[in-house]
């Protein structure tokens, strides 16, 4: 199926039911997208995938951002999970379902880490991790995988101006309103499916950027991102993950 004949629309209502696996609060979000040759990405991605293009390229996103009120259905708000979140990911799509495949995850809790390895089948992994802002508005948001130290992000930036909600057939609606992801579990595909409100979605000034997540992912950008975003966050509803196929 072309990318072009995806419904991109369905995927963004609520599925029925309890969202069984939870609740999160997604706050401050930076979209980092670096454009590479769409088969340095094929290599990296399980071949049960495929790649969903932009203009016949391949888009990898770099989203640093806090984990807020992070708990299951079953646990007390009491016991919800604050954390820093930073994933590396690109854009596929399987059985005619647009989504996400994840490359790797770094977070600052290992409780979070381990659960999302054991119930998701996800690449987390632990990362020191600090986020500051300062009084004219820049954020300066660090992480460094403790496993390894060369898998680390350095940036800095300034949230800019309102652009609401993303248009189906924008980029930002490309980039943004995913709500599909993907892993593997012993040979066998995972679906997971997230629900919220359209992205509040910013422009943003990137200020500095140093990043070696996608070298320790296997892929090697030459230069900065080509496209940049900022979103304050989304309320979320988490449901799954089911084997698919």
């Amino acid at each position: 199926m072309s990318a072009l004949d995806l419904d991109r629309l369905t995927p963004t209502k609520r599925p029925e039911g309890r969202a069984r696996s939870g609740t999160q609060k997604w706050r401050s979000l930076l979209f980092l997208h670096y454009r590479l040759p769409a088969s340095a990405v094929r290599a990296v991605v399980p071949p049960e995938l495929e790649l969903d293009l932009w203009d016949g390229q391949a888009l990898v996103g770099v989203v640093p951002f806090e984990m807020v009120d992070i708990r299951p259905s079953w646990l007390p708000g009491a016991f919800a999970l604050d954390f820093l979140e930073t994933n590396l990911r690109t854009y596929v799509h399987y059985r005619g379902e647009p989504g996400v495949y994840f490359f790797s995850l770094e977070a600052s809790s290992r409780l979070a880490v381990q659960a999302a390895r054991w119930g998701w089948s996800l690449p987390y992994h632990y990362a020191e991790m600090r986020e500051e802002r300062k009084d004219n508005g820049t954020v300066i948001y660090e992480t460094e995988r403790v496993s390894d130290p060369e898998a680390k992000l350095e940036v800095s930036y300034r949230p800019g101006a309102e652009l609401g909600p993303s248009k189906p057939g924008s980029v930002e609606f490309f980039l943004l309103e995913r709500y599909f992801l993907f892993s593997k579990r012993r040979g066998r595909v995972l679906k997971g499916q997230v629900h919220h409100v359209p992205y509040p979605a910013h422009t943003a000034q990137l200020l500095s950027e140093r990043c070696g997540l996608m070298r320790a992912a296997g892929l090697d950008v030459d230069g900065p991102p080509v496209l940049v975003h900022y979103s304050p966050g989304v309320d979320v509803e988490v449901f799954g993950p089911w084997p698919v196929g």
